[in-house]
């Protein structure tokens, strides 16, 4: 089973998020745990302060390493060795999240997730204990619990029985290397607008092939640069004398 550990100071944000939908009837049938830690109850401080004025001057304040650390420490005792963990502090200057990334993360046992608030955490709780920095793009938002709850998300859909299938997710928009054809479902016309009559055939090859065609028509129009790094997609649906000539030449 997956877990998934979040030091946090609002620890309600993740779990109203995280508890529903897909998610919260993973956790319900135990093929993932996620557990919020809040980082206030480890201060030492008669105030439960879990900040301060950040040496050098600047505004707003900066999380201190105690709470934090100790936080670490009560969840990292109770992990097996034989466990294979990682911890990632949610941040503007991490790597960029991607579906790739998601796949890596998968792999582990235990993610701890630590989710910063005001400017930040101080470097040396970084430093001592963070594995990874991860971004979910280049822009910055008032916490690191929605960010943490998009990769959590992301991440335990690639966790065996949490989706029906596979295909549920590698046929997806980026999972497979490029953007996703259009979906149609009942009535067959709505305001004057028709389900495109291929999908209405039965002929499940020509479904196929009108798909991807259209997967690549929409990917090159909003994000050609995904076509750039798997030109392959593209050249599938070359006639077989072009690919071939294309592959000999």
């Amino acid at each position: 089973m997956m877990k998934f550990d979040v030091m946090t100071l609002f620890p309600a944000m993740v779990e109203s998020v995280l508890s529903e939908s897909i998610i919260g009837r993973a956790q319900s049938g135990g093929l993932i745990e996620v557990e919020c830690h809040n980082i206030r109850d480890f201060s030492t401080d008669k105030h439960r302060k879990t900040d301060d004025t950040p040496y050098g001057g600047g505004v707003g304040m900066v999380m201190t390493c105690q709470p934090i650390y100790d936080c670490y420490k009560s969840i990292s005792e109770k992990i097996s060795p034989d466990k294979k963990a990682r911890v990632i502090y949610m941040s503007p200057k991490g790597r960029i999240f991607s579906h790739d990334v998601a796949r890596e993360l998968a792999q582990y046992d235990n993610l701890i997730f630590l989710c910063g608030h005001y400017e930040g955490v101080d470097q040396r709780i970084i430093d001592e204990i963070v594995d990874e920095e991860i971004s979910i793009g280049d822009y910055v938002v008032t916490g690191g619990e929605i960010p943490a709850c998009i990769v959590i998300d992301a991440v335990s859909r690639l966790i065996d029985g949490v989706l029906a299938c596979s295909e549920c997710y590698e046929g997806e928009s980026v999972a497979s290397g490029i953007l996703e054809y259009p979906q149609y479902t009942k009535p067959r016309e709505f305001l004057g607008r028709e389900v495109p009559e291929i999908l209405l055939s039965g002929d499940h090859a020509k479904i196929d092939r009108w798909r991807l065609l259209e997967a690549v028509k929409i990917t090159k129009e909003r994000r050609p640069d995904m076509l750039l790094l798997h030109p392959e997609i593209e050249e599938s649906l070359l006639p077989k004398k072009k690919r071939k000539e294309r592959k000999n030449g």
